[in-house]
């Protein structure tokens, strides 16, 4: 199957300024195309994975994928989706971010060739830049591409207006000094693309074979954009997302969803996805697409020790077997749950759950206690004069009580 057909098939075509002419062009050769990363945090989330998994579906497919990290571009800002001027970071924080998400792509896309724009743009001068390129943009074409003219209500300052330049310079370079010759970007990046694609032709004549894709926002079936929790985002940094709850997220996915986000996330075929459709209608119940998407996209971020993990976390929660986990294995399970210091001392369990936050009085603390409603570390305790040594479980570190069925704490052992 031609790539553009997989990835229609896919739903990952928003934009394209030639379909012809880029399908005919990845039939005859191999390609060389890339997409742009601005160094905005130190993680990349899941918003960031469609494009480059894109890229890595034509590296699949035989071409040559590269990664632009905007070591240039990140320290001026993308107006694009926009409303305000972005806070200027410092050249510091740039560095930081860049060697952060250089290390973290490197680590998930291995056969990819990457590069740093601030290497070209840093030795051009001021009026070099003016006179070589600049002189190359029509103020009043960029006035009326959607990333500008949205902002000037609001007001644009120069600085970010002449980000499409330097977007457009990266695409410029990379055709002249690697033949790369297609740009895949976000749906909010068409006008930056096309500028790129406007620059070249100016540049190199109208006859140079370059070309542009965007992807489409991506959206769940109620419409609501996609990929945003209440704790924020989904990063892939296992830091500030732990795989566990990385894989939960997309065990949790709706089967209004699942079949979509298979598509657009796995690298399974059209025949592996189509009988886990069929399982979605047949037995929603035992939720075979859910896991497999949680299992596929888990292994791929974060390899397979880390899928392992979430998934023996993901059973240990089921049976109640909180014992089986390790120290670590708690941290990442418990992170989202409330959680409370408490001195390192043996403490009676009505006091315990005063202090963890878990009741608010001695007399509710007895109820639960008394009810059975209380496990500490997975055991069902029923005596009110229960003396708990913190310990005694997870190398003295943390107690995971259970209230109820499903109402998670943790004391965090000073």
């Amino acid at each position: 199957m031609n790539i553009i057909d997989e990835l229609s098939w896919r739903g990952l075509i928003n934009q394209q300024s030639d379909e012809e002419g880029l399908r005919k062009l990845v039939d005859e050769k191999d390609i060389s195309l890339y997409c742009g990363m601005d160094p905005t945090g130190d993680s990349m989330h899941i918003g960031h994975l469609l494009p480059f998994m894109t890229l890595k579906r034509f590296g699949d497919a035989g071409h040559h994928p590269y990664i632009v990290i905007g070591g240039a571009t990140g320290s001026i800002g993308d107006p694009s989706g926009k409303k305000a001027e972005r806070p200027m970071q410092t050249m510091d924080q740039v560095n930081h971010n860049v060697e952060a998400l250089s290390n973290q792509a490197k680590r998930i896309f291995t056969d990819f060739t990457m590069v740093n724009n601030y290497d070209w743009t840093e030795p051009i001068g001021i009026l070099d830049f003016l006179r070589d390129y600049g002189k190359l943009f029509n103020v009043n074409t960029m006035l009326g591409k959607e990333i500008i003219s949205s902002r000037l209500e609001a007001g644009i300052s120069f600085t970010e207006f002449t980000y499409q330049i330097l977007q457009s310079l990266d695409f410029l370079t990379l055709y002249r000094k690697h033949n790369v010759q297609l740009q895949v970007g976000g749906g909010d990046q068409w006008g930056n693309l096309t500028a790129g694609l406007d620059l070249i032709h100016k540049a190199e004549g109208q006859d140079a074979k370059v070309y542009a894709l965007t992807i489409p926002l991506l959206l769940k079936a109620d419409g609501t954009k996609f990929g945003k929790t209440a704790g924020g985002a989904v990063w892939l940094d296992a830091e500030k997302t732990s795989p566990y709850e990385f894989y939960q997220f997309w065990f949790n996915q709706d089967d209004k969803d699942v079949i979509n986000l298979l598509k657009k996330f796995t690298f399974l075929n059209q025949d592996e996805i189509a009988a886990l459709a069929e399982k979605v209608k047949t037995a929603p119940e035992k939720r075979e697409a859910q896991r497999t998407l949680a299992e596929e996209v888990t292994k791929f971020v974060h390899g397979e020790e880390a899928l392992k993990t979430a998934e023996k976390i993901t059973e240990v929660l089921f049976s109640g077997e909180i014992q089986a986990l390790t120290t670590d294995e708690v941290a990442q399970a418990f992170s989202g749950v409330p959680s409370e210091e408490i001195p390192a001392d043996e403490i009676n369990l009505v006091d315990l759950l005063i202090a963890a936050n878990v009741d608010k009085s001695k007399r509710q603390a007895r109820e639960d206690i008394q009810n059975g409603a209380i496990r500490i570390n997975g055991e069902k305790l029923t005596e009110t004069t229960e003396m708990i040594d913190p310990k005694d479980s997870f190398d003295g570190k943390y107690i995971v009580i259970r209230r109820g069925k499903k109402k998670y704490f943790l004391a965090l052992i000073k």
